[in-house]
Order: C-alpha cells, then structure tokens, then sequence
C-alpha cells in the first residue's frame, strides 16, 4: 500500500508548489494580470507564517511573544532603560492599546516596571528592570539566530530594499541603513 506521499514505483512524490499552481490557475481563469500580485501576496503572507513561528519557538523559552521582547530589546537599547509609553508605540509602529497591554504582561511577569514622569504626569514611562535584563540577553542570542538564518546565504538586503517599496507605498518612512553602525541614540 503506498502512502499518500510516495509514487506508484515506491518513490517519494514531488511536493508540488502550492502558489504557483494557484499563479496557474489565475492565467486560466483570465486574471493574469493579477497574477504575479496574488502570488506576492501569497508568498508574503506564507513566509509571514515561517517566520512567525521561528521566532516564537525562539522566544518560547523566555516565555516572551516577539511584541514583548521588542519592547524589552528597545528598553534595553534605550540610555536610561526606559521610555515613555507612546514612544514604544512610535517606533515599534502598533497602537498605543497592544502597546499598554504588552508592557503590562511585562510587567506581571517583573521584566518591566512603569512610572508616572517626574516632570509631566500625563506621560508613563516603562522601564526594564534587572530581571528583565537577565532574560533580555539570552533572549536576544536566540532570536538573533533565527535573523542570521533566516534565509540562508541569500541577498537580504535586496529582498528587505524590495518589501519597502510596499512598506512606503503604505506611508511608512523608510530609510536604508548601511552595516556601519549608526550612532544616533534611542
């Protein structure tokens, strides 16, 4: 009996490409001229799956989503250890709720403390605490692993160059960074 992934001579089947045969079926079905876009799309929103799961099995062990540890590794980045609530939603790109409610879990958990600012009481500043430094570190070498694997020896700086072309188009300020270390501070 042969299994559902194995040929009638014993040998295992081809997987077949499931975008490009959707890219197939759109030229047939007359849509060609959206064809290319739906299998960017596709191809976007599936590597978004992978992606998506390598960093939560990187960071499963620190008990932190990647929005978490975002924000841990902008604490961390930051001079002081801290910034105000609305900054963190400014730079990670998220509303200010998703923001208020991840720094909370990070707060439960010790890794973050938030404060009312000395000098204007209408702003909230988050703070990573020792704790959270301690998990920040490994944190960070795990999930640096999956960056610097993430799609093996291939250009990424033109693949990250062509998905801002999208991010732009959606009114996202882009700018390209050299691999000389940028000295503007947090």
């Amino acid at each position: 009996m042969k299994s559902k992934d194995t040929a009638s001579d014993g040998k295992p089947e081809a997987r077949q490409d499931p975008i490009a045969e959707a890219k197939r079926q759109w030229i047939r079905h007359g849509w060609g001229d959206a064809a290319e876009g739906m299998a960017a799309v596709t191809t976007i929103v599936r590597v978004n799956q992978i992606v998506t799961s390598r960093v939560a099995d990187a960071l499963t062990p620190w008990g932190l989503s990647f929005a978490r540890f975002e924000i841990l590794r902008l604490l961390g980045f930051s001079r002081r250890g801290q910034l105000p609530m609305g900054k963190i939603g400014e730079r990670l790109q998220v509303h200010p709720a998703s923001v208020t409610s991840a720094v909370k879990r990070l707060e439960r958990d010790g890794l973050v403390a938030r404060e009312v600012d000395g000098l204007d009481s209408r702003i909230v500043l988050a703070s990573i605490t020792e704790a959270g430094r301690v998990v920040l570190a490994p944190a960070t070498e795990a999930i640096n692993t999956v960056f610097e694997t993430v799609a093996g020896h291939h250009d990424l700086a033109s693949m990250v160059k062509s998905l801002d072309v999208i991010r732009a188009s959606a009114g996202d300020p882009v700018e390209a960074v050299s691999p000389m270390v940028d000295d503007r501070s947090l």
